[in-house]
């Protein structure tokens, strides 16, 4: 059994999201296409003995989170494995790099990691399909981050559907204005329409040139009214070179994507910016 073990969660993109229709249980049926980008958080974990069964001691480090740590989806993680098995008391610490409120899934992927590290510490063997429920429980972008890698993401966002596309030598720039945009906010005043593509094909059969005709965040007009420095972002992403360029998930972090490695954009305050390769 491991003692302790450190992981480094790994930020997302989304490549289009088609908010479909709404659900009985308030949520809105969604489709996009989930590609993980090396930005990440680091996450540590480590059996205490000195702790009872049971007690997880959590501490944030790095950019601040809002909200009491206590209802930290790593925490939430714990207890969730804590229902399959025993659990000895442990401690967390997770340093904090990927924005809050930004689309990245930052709060998601440090759940999913929580998830398998604390089973693992606690030596509780999880089925696949049984692991993938507890994430979805906390969340519904939470599933994705077991597997990574380029996904279809259908139902809230937990039906997952591996897709075959290979961005790597292409560069991505991120572009955070600093901006805490709500999910909540943004899904409310985004209407469900029926789409005019399939988000799947487009990624799989058409070349990235030809994907800002075509592939659509339906989440971005309301934001993008809402709040003019996340337009202005793309507009300078976009002229910036980019082959395309959009706003990841529900925003405030814009996107693009470039054959060769970019010029950064010019800084503003509380701005925060990365060039990485895929």
């Amino acid at each position: 059994m491991f003692a302790h073990m450190i992981r480094f969660p790994k930020a997302k993109i989304n490549l289009g999201l088609q908010v479909l229709r709404l659900r009985p249980d308030g949520y809105r049926d969604i489709a996009s296409v989930m590609l993980a980008v090396p930005l990440h958080d680091a996450l540590e974990i480590m059996v205490d003995p000195e702790l009872p069964d049971g007690e997880f001691l959590f501490e944030r480090t790095g950019l601040p989170v809002p909200g009491d740590a206590r209802t930290d989806l790593v925490v939430r993680a714990a207890g969730l494995i804590g229902e399959h098995g025993r659990v000895p008391g442990m401690r967390a610490h997770l340093h904090k790099a990927i924005p809050i409120g930004a689309g990245l899934g930052g709060g998601s992927s440090d759940g999913a990691h929580a998830l398998r590290m604390v089973a693992e510490l606690a030596g509780i063997a999880l089925e696949p399909a049984t692991l993938a429920g507890l994430a979805a429980r906390l969340g519904s972008d939470c599933a994705f981050f077991l597997d990574e890698g380029v996904q279809l993401a259908t139902g809230r966002g937990e039906v997952l559907r591996p897709l075959d596309l290979d961005l790597r030598g292409w560069w991505i720039h991120l572009v955070n204005p600093g901006i805490h945009v709500s999910t909540a906010e943004v899904y409310a005043h985004t209407p469900a329409r029926a789409p005019a593509r399939d988000l799947a094909s487009i990624v799989s059969r058409e070349p990235v040139e030809c994907w800002q005709q075509h592939l659509v965040n339906d989440l971005e007009p309301y934001v993008l009214r809402a709040y003019p420095a996340v337009a202005q972002l793309k507009e300078e992403v976009l002229a910036n070179g980019a082959v395309y360029g959009a706003m990841s998930g529900s925003g405030s972090t814009v996107f693009g994507l470039h054959r060769q490695e970019p010029r950064p954009l010019a800084e503003r305050p509380g701005q925060r910016q990365w060039i990485l390769p895929l």
